[in-house]
């Protein structure tokens, strides 16, 4: 999948972050950066967790507070190639790419951060 291809696809997914982080963040559209990474509909970066098994997170409660899953909003019937939609502990519908769930981090305060790439060893920016 080309480039121009994954940016058209992308910004069709629509999604939201949960609660512990949605306030002043609503609607959500996964698109791909100038800098070749995902970010959220409002240029939030994504990230992944090496500790997570392929189709499910293991990142919950405290860790989802400081590493909120991204979540859907709305219907999985018509996700873009290379998205899915696993189910977290909770019931939540987390959104996923190649099996990799994707998450923000809540130390990025502003659009263009990528201060969670690295952490702990384990989180990386998400990327095609």
């Amino acid at each position: 999948m080309n480039r121009f291809m994954i940016i058209a696809t992308a910004a069709a997914l629509s999604v939201t972050a949960c609660t512990s982080y949605a306030a002043g963040h609503g609607h959500k559209d996964v698109k791909l950066s100038d800098a070749g990474y995902f970010t959220d509909g409002h240029d939030m970066t994504l990230y992944t967790f090496d500790k997570d098994d392929a189709g499910k997170s293991n990142c919950n409660a405290g860790c989802a507070k400081a590493w909120p899953p991204l979540i859907l909003e709305g219907k999985a019937d018509a996700l873009p190639e290379g998205f899915s939609v696993i189910s977290r502990k909770n019931g939540d519908q987390q959104v996923a790419y190649n099996d990799q769930p994707l998450y923000l981090w809540v130390q990025d305060k502003k659009p263009g951060q990528t201060t969670g790439d690295g952490v702990g060893g384990t989180w990386h920016i998400a990327k095609p």
